[in-house]
């Protein structure tokens, strides 16, 4: 037998094997594809052969559902909205050498206020013999008490914080 006739048997052969491969896949993903297309697009629950009233009864119903269900979501959000502009929203602190006779800035102004500007402001002077302790309310960012320049500086600050994320 000659060598160029057994190449050629050969080629063919392999040739043969890879079609039938190729074939026996794309008749898999042409059966893949019958089944995927002939599954109902809405499959009800429980009913094999569902009319169409069915279906709409059911997608009615699950949307009425769902309708309910957003509702008292957004109903929840706006409580839980109005509940968080009354709690702390803005810190500012500064810190300061209150007396001269004092090591390091141990005294400090801090502010604490929620989204509406209301709050308070704490002081705390250090000195060596005692510490003092003073607390101011805040109404609408001002305070009926008058306010040191770190007690203004530390509302700022606070004031910034609420402020600059509107």
């Amino acid at each position: 037998m000659d060598v160029t006739l057994l190449v050629w048997v050969v080629a063919l052969t392999i040739l043969v094997i890879v079609g039938v491969v190729w074939i026996l896949d794309l008749q898999s993903r042409i059966s893949r594809l019958k089944q995927r297309d002939e599954t109902p697009f809405i499959a009800v629950e429980g009913e094999d052969d569902a009319n169409l009233t069915a279906v709409v009864k059911t997608l009615a119903s699950r949307l009425a559902e769902t309708n309910a269900r957003t509702e008292r979501l957004v109903a929840r959000a706006q409580q839980v909205d109005e509940t968080l502009a009354h709690t702390v929203q803005g810190m500012g602190m500064v810190r300061f050498r209150a007396f001269k006779d004092t090591g390091g800035d141990q005294s400090f102004a801090l502010a604490l206020a929620d989204g509406e500007g209301n709050g308070v402001v704490l002081s705390a002077l250090y000195g060596r013999g005692a510490t003092r302790i003073y607390a101011k309310p805040v109404q609408s960012w001002l305070s009926p008490k008058p306010l040191g320049e770190e007690e203004e500086q530390a509302l700022a600050e606070a004031r910034q914080r609420v402020v600059g994320h509107d």
